[in-house]
């Protein structure tokens, strides 16, 4: 079975920032948003979690699974898109024309911006890590967590679920927020 988890709240969730690979910590309220959630699924148990680097996926996979055996991994593949110069920028829709809008309002034409990571390239690390990670553990059975970020998850649950990009969106889980895929 396949379970995923988002991240629990920054600072910069509140300010409606765009994160993006910038590497912001879970603020106080999502710390205690991974407690409750490890209180709310305390009967889900798994043999392995696998999780961003990012501190607020990696926090929230500590929290969720403290006190249990559950072995913790890291992969790169599992970070969250990458917003390039518009990492820190709040408020994105209050500004005329920008361009990294595009994949909000219609993902199915976004490029990418300058430094940033095109729908494409998260699909094809997401699925590469899919296939030679995941699939293996499902093949033997075994109940694996994944803790990541909004886009990142949206593109695992497309890829599983055969959604097109333009339901993209629609797939996005809250902070904390367990779903079983498969």
């Amino acid at each position: 079975m396949l379970y995923l988890m988002r991240h629990g709240q920054t600072d910069w969730n509140l300010q409606r920032k765009l994160q993006g690979r910038t590497d912001i910590p879970l603020n106080e309220t999502g710390e205690k948003m991974a407690r409750d959630a490890k209180e709310k699924y305390k009967n889900e148990h798994f043999d392995v979690c696998y999780c961003s680097p990012l501190l607020r996926a990696k926090r929230t996979a500590e929290l969720f699974l403290e006190g249990t055996d559950t072995p913790i991994y890291t992969d790169d593949r599992l970070m969250e898109i990458s917003f390039g110069i518009y990492e820190g920028v709040a408020e994105s829709f209050n500004i005329p024309d920008c361009p990294i809008n595009t994949l909000f309002n219609e993902p199915e034409k976004y490029d990418t911006v300058e430094g940033g990571e095109s729908l494409k390239e998260l699909y094809d690390r997401t699925g590469e890590f899919l296939e030679e990670v995941i699939g293996p553990l499902i093949a033997e059975r075994k109940k694996v967590l994944i803790v990541g970020h909004g886009a990142m998850n949206c593109s695992i649950i497309c890829r599983i679920k055969g959604y097109s990009v333009e339901k993209f969106w629609d797939c996005l889980m809250g902070n904390c927020e367990l779903l079983r895929l498969i």
